[in-house]
C-alpha cells in the first residue's frame, strides 16, 4: 500500500469537512450547465430548416425527468416548470 493511499484511509473525517469548506474558496470559478432534452426523428433537414419561431416536439412528457449536466458531468436530474413567463428547473434528484 502507497504512503497516499494510507493517508487517504486514516484521514480525519474533521479534515475532510474542512476540506469541504475551502472549495467555497472558489466559488466564483465559472462553469457550463447544461439540460439535455431528446427529441425523436430530428435530422439534419429539420435542423436546416429551423428559424426564429420555429417550435419542435421533444420526446418527454412533461412529467418526465432531464438530465443536468455541470461541464459534462451528469448532478442532477430535473424537470421543468413555468414560474410567471419564466420556464424554470426544478431538481429532483442529485447523481
Amino acid at each position: 500500500m502507497t504512503a497516499q493511499a494510507q493517508q487517504t484511509e486514516n484521514e480525519d473525517p474533521q479534515a475532510a469537512i474542512s476540506n469541504q469548506g475551502s472549495l467555497e474558496r472558489f466559488d466564483w470559478l465559472p462553469c457550463r450547465l447544461s439540460l439535455e432534452v431528446p427529441v425523436s426523428q430530428f435530422s439534419l433537414g429539420d435542423l436546416l430548416r429551423l428559424q426564429k419561431g420555429s417550435v419542435v416536439s421533444t420526446a418527454v412528457p412533461s412529467t418526465d425527468e432531464v438530465p443536468l449536466s455541470v461541464n459534462q458531468q451528469l448532478i442532477a436530474w430535473i424537470q421543468f416548470e413555468m414560474i410567471g413567463d419564466r420556464l424554470a428547473a426544478r431538481i429532483t434528484e442529485l447523481a
